[in-house]
């Protein structure tokens, strides 16, 4: 008898949902891929027909039949599809950034007309085309294939969060690590993960791990792999010797799947790794600051432009906000709270005052969600962070930057550098009204070792394009409440 593509599972969150197997989740991928790839061509198509009529209607220009043009989107769209296919635009199940997917397309498709060009001129000498007709249609594809990519990037991330197309995978490690990559990924269906269990990379009995399903030891992976049909190994063990994962990696190879592994904050700090010398002498430089130099000159230009003209432009906003402040409870429009900056040195941070006057009488806390020291108009302002606008003022003056590590309280950071490896290095650079960390969710009472990690990242990483990426996120989040995950 026919065994069905389909079965019913619980998920760890409780909820029953359709587990597809193997073969169907396999056809899944391809008819996402092969979707792509007609959706991609016929947009192309798309565009050059529209930039012909566009033309065709121009009585100062004298353009052909539209049939006359054919060799140039033909190339064109065998010139992207290939960029694309190289760029690795087709592998894509896993939640991407919108932006950054945004980014390149622009990029592609101005090589994609570079080329095209290059190739009708050496091969087809006596072809004419007008220079407008390709232009206009790069400049059209760019718009169409965003928007047709975008959608594409929701239904199928729907379709995975339903467990169609998904890859299973597998999760080495039981400790707090292996639990966090568990969590996760359950809590994003949208990546295309299902999470067949978890092994213990300790010998002996598998240990437990808060009703999460362990499959067995490290000494099982190739058994396991082949029973569950496993398609790629998340090893969650950044605190094992390097011998160690070798010989997890090795047995993970034989069975052919994919294999990537959480890092540990010294990974995460090495992840740009280039080769110098010392008079001959070859070195590893494992750490080079990005921000410094014409860089840095370059990051305090925009912060002065671009908080200068923000706060210009919000001024009557501005002086609205403080008039309800102070209409809507005793005591000053603005609170003042020193916070540490760059170098680690000590700076006073403008806000909104969003709680009552005597929120902090014994003691500074933490602020919680539902915090039940916030004003009626705070609740307001702080689930819009409308209290956070004073702080261009900071970036004005040179306190802070638009993007860097989120500032915290001399108290705290005395507290987080006892315990957290690194965590003085987040001040290095100049505390930012937004992050990196921030824009990808780790705000407010969030792990602090977690956000370490972001913001250690973004410094040795960091680039003009970074901060208006995280800029164009920020903004975006705020405006209209989207998942951060679409951007």
């Amino acid at each position: 008898m026919q065994q069905s593509l389909t079965e019913t599972t619980t998920y760890a969150d409780g909820n029953a949902r359709r587990k597809h197997r193997p073969g169907f989740m396999k056809r899944a991928q391809f008819l996402f891929v092969s979707a792509l790839i007609v959706l991609d061509i016929g947009c192309t198509w798309l565009a050059f027909f529209l930039s012909h009529q566009i033309l065709d209607r121009d009585p100062d220009v004298a353009i052909g039949a539209f049939s006359e043009f054919w060799p140039l989107p033909f190339v064109y769209s065998i010139v992207l599809v290939g960029l694309f296919f190289v760029q690795r635009m087709y592998q894509r199940r896993r939640s991407a950034s919108h932006l950054d997917e945004a980014y390149r397309i622009v990029l592609y498709n101005v090589f994609a007309t570079l080329l095209t060009v290059a190739i009708l001129t050496l091969l087809l000498r006596d072809f004419e085309y007008h220079r407008p007709l390709i232009l206009y249609a790069a400049g059209i594809n760019m718009v169409f294939l965003t928007v047709v990519r975008t959608i594409h990037a929701q239904v199928q991330w729907r379709a995975q969060a339903r467990g169609i197309g998904d890859d299973r995978v597998l999760v080495i490690g039981t400790g707090e690590v292996g639990q966090m990559l568990y969590n996760k990924v359950m809590q994003n269906r949208q990546l295309g993960y299902e999470v067949v269990g978890l092994v213990d990379a300790r010998d002996g009995r598998p240990a437990q791990a808060a009703g999460m399903p362990v499959l067995g030891n490290v000494v099982d992976l190739p058994w396991i792999i082949e029973k569950y049909h496993v398609d790629e190994v998340i090893i969650g063990l950044p605190e094992s010797s390097h011998q160690e994962l070798v010989g997890i990696v090795s047995l993970c190879e034989r069975e052919k799947v994919g294999i990537r592994a959480f890092p540990d904050v010294f990974q995460i700090m090495a992840s740009e790794v280039s080769i110098g010398d010392l008079g001959g002498l070859p070195l590893l430089t494992i750490r080079d600051v990005a921000l410094r130099g014409w860089r840095l000159t370059l990051k305090r230009g925009m912060d002065v432009v671009v908080s200068a003209i923000t706060l210009v432009l919000m001024s009557p906003f501005l002086l609205l906000t403080a008039l309800l402040v102070k209409l809507d409870s005793p005591g000053p429009v603005f609170y003042i709270q020193e916070r540490m900056g760059l170098d680690a040195r000590p700076f006073k941070m403008i806000k909104f005052r969003s709680m009552r006057e005597d929120a902090e009488s014994d003691g500074p806390g933490w602020t919680t969600q539902d915090d039940p020291r916030r004003t009626k108009l705070g609740a307001i302002m702080r689930r819009f962070s409308i209290d956070e606008l004073p702080q261009f003022i900071n970036v004005l003056i040179g306190d802070m930057s638009l993007v860097g590590p989120r500032p915290e309280r001399p108290v705290y950071v005395e507290q987080f550098r006892q315990s957290i490896p690194r965590y003085m290095d987040r001040h290095r650079e100049k505390a930012g009204l937004t992050g990196w960390a921030q824009v990808n969710g780790l705000r407010g009472d969030t792990s602090v070792l977690e956000r370490t990690k972001y913001d250690l990242w973004y410094i040795e990483n960091w680039s003009l394009a970074l901060d208006i990426k995280i800029l164009i996120r920020t903004a975006l989040q705020w405006l209209v409440g989207m998942n951060r995950n679409a951007y």
